[in-house]
Formats: structure tokens, C-alpha cells, sequence
């Protein structure tokens, strides 16, 4: 389960919004306690895909990983997982997102309808399908 405080919610939307037609993408950092992940901050990252490739993937380099990892460390967190959009279409993980995405993490994608943020999910690859397909994961959204 991922736990995680309305504002940084509404950084996600915003961020899904402002990137619009684009993907846009970020990580998600927090604390891990067994199957529980609480959110603590997000912390947006460009999207590395080439300009005709950013309207239907995002790419993070192994160098915004590091950074990312240092900024965790820093601040003695983890980073408990990752956001993207997916811009006019729904926010159900893509192939592409299940072949790029690693055990443990959460993945929040937001669906941005012309512009404008519209559903979301949380998405974790199953251990139970040896990782090979993404199911939801609960979410539970305070204030």
C-alpha cells in the first residue's frame, strides 16, 4: 500500500497538467515499512525521451536515478517510487512502463484528458506473476 498526503497529490496533477501534451515524470520519495510505503515528497524530473518520443513515454537516465538517490539519502528517505502521465489516454501502465519498471517500486500514472488531470492509479509488478504483469495497489490518499 501506498500512503500518501493530498498536496503531493495535487503536485502530481499539476505537474501531469503543466507537461501536457508530454509525459512528465518523477520520483517518489518516502519511508518503507514492510508492505506500507508513505510518501513524504515528490520531486519532478525532465523527461530524457527525445521531443517526438516525450507524448507517449518518459525516460529517466541512470544519472537522475543517482541524483535522486542522493537527495533520498540526504534527506534519509528512499525512493519509494515513481509518477508519470499518460497524456489523452487512460492511466493503465503500458508495455512499455511494465518492461521498464522494477520490482518493489510504486508507479503512479496520471491520465491528462486535454490538459487536464483525470484518473489515477498506482500500479506494482506482481511478485506472484514473476514480475511480469502490473497490478494495482492500494492507495490511501489523507489530507
Amino acid at each position: 500500500m501506498l500512503v500518501i498526503k493530498e498536496e503531493l497529490m495535487a503536485e502530481i496533477r499539476a505537474e501531469a497538467e503543466r507537461c501536457y501534451p508530454d509525459e512528465c515524470c518523477g520520483f517518489i520519495l518516502g519511508k518503507l515499512d514492510g508492505n506500507e510505503k508513505t510518501a513524504v515528497s515528490v520531486t519532478a524530473n525532465e523527461n530524457r525521451s527525445g521531443n517526438s518520443e516525450r507524448y507517449h513515454r518518459f525516460t529517466i537516465t541512470a544519472d537522475d536515478m543517482l541524483k535522486a538517490e542522493m537527495q533520498a539519502r540526504r534527506e534519509k528517505l528512499d525512493i519509494i517510487g515513481f509518477y508519470h502521465s499518460h497524456p489523452d489516454c487512460p492511466a493503465i501502465p503500458s508495455e512499455y512502463d511494465r518492461s521498464h519498471a522494477l520490482a518493489v517500486y510504486s508507479y503512479i500514472i496520471v491520465s491528462c484528458v486535454n490538459g487536464k488531470a483525470a484518473g489515477i492509479t498506482n500500479q506494482q509488478l506482481d511478485p506472484a506473476s514473476d514480475y511480469t504483469r502490473f497490478t494495482e495497489e492500494e492507495i490511501r490518499i489523507w489530507q
